[in-house]
């Protein structure tokens, strides 16, 4: 295959022109334009580039054939064969190399284009694609002391939920096939292990119950093939398999049970149309399609954010440092060998920004799509039977949806329906709107007076980023308190990821959600975020490029028993990472605790405290250090202590006692022996502070008699957290199961997080104001609503929560 050919092929994959009969998304968008990107690339490229190569040989010959007359003209004058002269010989020569290099400039450029866009283009995305020579690439770069980069730093993520799109395409008699999803089971957010990989397997035939948008229930019957209005549609699942199991052989077992199904064998037998590859040569047209659909599901994890620029960027780079090597340039013994070099570069460059123009626009209308407003399509409420006016209370008895799901959640021991009776003796039951008609919604709602006001927490079923997108309009400025726990992308809970780029997809879904985040932030926001070792160092750095003052990390001992590892330490910790939208943002306390109060064992009017020797111990304890802070303390013999009246002396750098010390009264002075050496300390604090608070202080004998000032060090409830988090109730294993399991016996989480670890993490990030806005777009379980409810409850706050969840 010519480097032509290759080029071709390479762009005709990367325009995805090569599948007409694809008839849905952005395929419409590609396909109205296939025809102008086909004529370019089969007909106009080669005639562009030997246009471009022929105007830069055609002005390049007319120069070497005026500098050959001239020379003709002069060596004539002096009587001399031009043919002798060397200057001619030597433009004569250059002549003939220009007219005969074109070919081989030709081949030159196919082969540097194949190259460029081979480089920056993989399976649906552009990508740097890793490279074994050094200097490959040119990172963006200020002068920053430090900078973070990533091989998708300037790409949306897209698969933060898996974009299970229906497929469809056209046989060549007009008629359509579509694909349709019946149930996709995607991983939840935050799960630690996970024994079954999710892959495409044709639906088995069954009937399920659905809830369509005014709450009504019916039944639907699945069958995997089916033919509906002239067309036929295939269903497939999408759900946990053993791990191992590869989709290939699955999609093997697909193809044959739909080309034994009795209708497909009668009407539509096109599918068994040969599609050959070189590697399969008796693919059929549903099993192209077919890989297709499931490779698409699992393809595509990207939209450029500025993909023009980006390509730009990198061809000069690549010019600069693949092209046009200096050593070349300096080494060249004429400069007509450069001058060939850049006739060929140029034609490179201009072709090159022809084809990136292209991609742009294609990439452009993708971002379009990605960033449009999405519209909330369902909304339903949670509400207690004390909100719910009785005149409701028969249908919501009449409802066994209802019944069943306060059963199925642990609230009812049956599932029998109950009466009017029973609903009012269980006040604090929750009606779920999503299961009642759009009347009795409306109802419900038209008797909340107020409604924005009365409800207590907000949850969003989508993805994160679109999401935040949506709610940064209505609660813009208006969040105080933020706490995220992401996939933490190990192996056992690893994100959807693009092979070979795990850590660099992780980070841009994270990036992504925290730039969107900012929206809803005030300036004294803060966030904290639940990580383990693998992500730490990139978490903490991305923080940091949205919520720029780092205000501290928590080491939280979140699994005291261990985890066996191989060849590694067993981590017992993770941490708690938190940050501030500003430098404005301040920790918050976290208040009393009954470890914290054992350190102050003794209590008084104030609070808790323990008595602790006046005199300055450790660092810069010395007179010298704090001449001031050395002075006499008088000690009567009741035990009442008293500071005389002193007046500074710079001169003696001390102060004079302006008092006569009356009789039966001690001068106490911070002064310690070492042997028989003095030593001239200093005390804790100054004496005006002393005389303001002498109930803070007393007088106490040692076991030899020696008089000594202690003073009572007061256990401060609004202190900053301390970086080590290491009470019992954090551990995920031993008390998040357990919570959890409580309020849904039977549900999906197998580690989450702790209700007392996850209130402590919102107090710290300012959870502390009463009306505070608590914010969770990873939220999994729903933790931080449970913990928002807990602190509520604890000091009859009104706190409310947002809840951003993708998962089932």
């Amino acid at each position: 295959m010519s480097n032509f050919d290759a080029l071709v092929a390479k762009l005709r994959e990367i325009f995805q022109i090569d599948r007409p009969d694809l008839d849905f998304g952005v395929y419409r968008i590609l396909n109205a334009r296939a025809g102008e990107i086909e004529d370019y690339l089969s007909k106009r490229l080669k005639a562009r580039v030997a246009e471009a190569l022929a105007a830069g040989t055609a002005a390049n010959t007319e120069t070497l054939k005026d500098e050959i007359a001239k020379a003709e003209k002069s060596a004539q004058e002096l009587g001399i064969s031009a043919d002798q002269l060397p200057k001619v010989q030597q433009l004569r020569a250059q002549l003939a190399a220009a007219s005969s290099g074109a070919s081989e400039h030709e081949n030159q450029v196919f082969s540097h284009l194949l190259t460029f866009f081979s480089r920056y283009y993989d399976k649906g995305d552009f990508i740097s694609q890793r490279r074994y020579k050094g200097d490959t690439y040119a990172i963006p770069y200020s002068g920053e002391e430090v900078v973070l980069h990533w091989a998708n730093r300037d790409q949306y993520y897209t698969k933060s939920g898996e974009s299970f799109s229906n497929f469809s395409f056209k046989l060549d008699d007009g008629r359509v096939v579509h694909f349709r999803l019946v149930a996709a089971d995607t991983a939840k957010d935050n799960r630690k292990d996970n024994d079954k990989e999710r892959r495409f397997v044709l639906a088995t035939a069954r009937t399920v119950t659905r809830t369509d948008e005014d709450g009504e229930t019916f039944e639907e019957t699945i069958q995997p093939v089916t033919e509906e209005d002239g067309a036929l549609v295939i269903r497939f699942d999408y759900a946990p398999q053993p791990k191992g199991t590869k989709q290939e052989a699955l999609v093997d077992q697909a193809v044959a049970a739909i080309l034994d199904d009795e209708a497909v064998k009668a009407r539509w037998l096109a599918l068994t149309t040969r599609a050959p590859t070189e590697k399969n040569p008796k693919r059929t047209l549903l099993e192209k399609h077919l890989t297709t659909y499931t490779q698409k599901n699992t393809a595509d994890y990207f939209i450029h954010k500025d993909l023009g620029g980006f390509l730009r960027r990198e061809l000069d780079f690549y010019i600069k440092n693949e092209v046009m090597n200096l050593d070349d340039v300096q080494g060249a013994e004429a400069f007509a060998a450069i001058e060939k070099n850049l006739r060929m570069i140029q034609c490179l460059r201009a072709i090159a920004l022809d084809l990136i123009t292209f991609l742009a626009s294609i990439e452009n209308f993708q971002k379009k799509l990605w960033l449009k407003k999405k519209f909330v399509v369902a909304a339903q409420y949670c509400v207690t039977l004390d909100r719910v006016p009785e005149a409701l209370y028969p249908a919501i008895a009449a409802n066994p949806a209802q019944w069943a799901q306060w059963h199925d959640l642990g609230m009812r021991g049956t599932a029998a329906a109950g009466t009017v009776e029973d609903l009012k003796a269980e006040p604090f039951l929750m009606v779920d709107t999503a299961l009642f008609d759009a009347g009795f919604r409306a109802d419900l709602l038209k008797a909340i007076p107020d409604l924005d006001a009365s409800l207590d927490g907000l949850l969003v079923h989508g993805d994160n980023f679109q999401a935040l997108r949506l709610l940064g309009e209505r609660f813009e400025a208006r969040v105080g308190t933020l706490y995220i726990d992401p996939p933490y992308n190990t192996d056992a809970s690893a994100i959807i990821y693009k092979n070979g780029y795990k850590d660099s997809s992780w980070l841009t879904l994270i990036d992504q959600s925290l730039r969107s985040s900012t929206a809803l932030a005030k300036n004294t926001a803060v966030i904290c975020g639940s990580i383990d070792d693998t992500e730490v160092s990139g978490m903490r750095e991305v923080f940091g490029q949205s919520y720029t003052k780092q205000i501290g990390i928590g080491i939280v001992r979140a699994n005291p028993q261990s985890r066996k590892t191989s060849g590694k330490f067993s981590p017992v910790h993770e941490y708690a990472i938190f940050y501030g939208r500003t430098d404005l943002a301040q920790p918050s306390s976290l208040g009393f605790s009954q470890k914290k109060a054992e350190r102050y064992p003794l209590v008084d009017e104030i609070g808790h405290f323990a008595w602790m020797n006046f005199v300055r111990a450790g660092n810069a304890d010395l007179r010298t250090d704090r001449p001031k802070s050395f002075y006499p303390i008088w000690v009567h013999e009741d035990g009442k202590l008293y500071v005389p009246k002193l007046q500074w002396v710079d001169e003696n750098n001390a102060y004079d006692v302006l008092e006569e010390r009356p009789a039966g009264v001690e001068e106490v002075y911070p002064i310690k022996y070492d042997g028989a050496e003095k030593i001239e300390k200093r005390w804790q604090r100054g004496h005006e502070r002393v005389r303001k608070e002498y109930g803070e202080y007393r007088a106490r004998r040692d076991s030899s008699g020696v008089l000594n000032i202690d003073f009572k060090t007061r256990m401060d409830d609004e202190a900053a957290p301390t970086t080590w988090w290491d009470r019992p109730e954090y551990a995920s294993s031993n008390f998040g199961a357990a919570e959890l399991a409580d309020i849904v016996p039977r549900n999906d989480f197998d580690y989450p997080k702790t209700k007392g670890f996850v209130m402590d993490a919102l107090r710290a990030a300012g959870a502390t104001e009463d009306e505070a806005i608590c914010v969770d777009f990873f939220a999994g379980s729903g933790t931080t609503g449970h913990a928002v409810i807990e602190l509520n409850r604890l000091d009859q706050g009104k706190r409310k929560y947002i809840l951003v969840e993708q998962g089932c």
